[in-house]
């Protein structure tokens, strides 16, 4: 049996706003569709009102006593909600993990275009990943490969930009990583 490892789609929090029938207080405060404030009446005369307006009767603050209800139609209410959840996500910077490989044996020349590299992806505000993979008789030489790490990072430094370390240099088997940034 083949097994799907897709990642679940995560649906954006809505609000489901109860209406008309659903609403299950006793009294409510209304509120009409010029936004004026009708007062505090019972449910059944709310409702009427709504229907007389041929709009919908909507539960907008539920915690509140009475909950506060407005009239409005509900499919244009449901169309707002998604054009600010669009708004909102358009203006969300995902910030992307960049990796960088180091190795013992670099060269300067390698060493400078790495450099210049990270520097670019962090001036774009992504975070860089710092990797150094250390194989055989190499792994005998974890302090000169953290120093490596560090060197490369004061570097950066000295190209104006600040740093912030989001994780420590950590040794897991035969691979050294940290995590960098731009400070804020």
């Amino acid at each position: 049996m083949r097994k799907n490892y897709r990642k679940a789609r995560v649906e954006p929090l809505r609000k489901n706003y109860r209406s008309n029938e659903a609403i299950r207080a006793e009294s409510v405060r209304l509120i009409d569709e010029a936004n004026e404030h009708k007062g505090v009446m019972p449910l059944a005369d709310a409702l009427k009102i709504a229907r007389d307006l041929e709009l919908d009767l909507v539960e907008i603050e539920p915690t509140a006593d009475p909950p506060v209800c407005k009239i409005v139609d509900s499919g244009k209410l449901r169309y707002q909600q998604e054009k600010e959840l669009k708004k909102q996500r358009a203006k969300q910077k995902k910030v992307e993990v960049k990796g960088i490989r180091l190795s013992l044996r670099i060269s300067d020349h390698d060493r400078a275009v790495r450099i210049s590299q990270a520097a670019k992806f962090l001036e774009q505000n992504d975070k860089v990943k710092l990797e150094m993979v250390l194989r055989g008789r190499e792994r005998q030489r974890g302090a000169m490969a953290r120093d490596i790490i560090k060197d490369f990072i004061t570097e950066l430094e000295t190209k104006g930009l600040s740093i912030n370390s989001e994780a420590p240099v950590a040794m897991q088997g035969g691979r050294l990583s940290t995590v960098i940034g731009v400070k804020s």
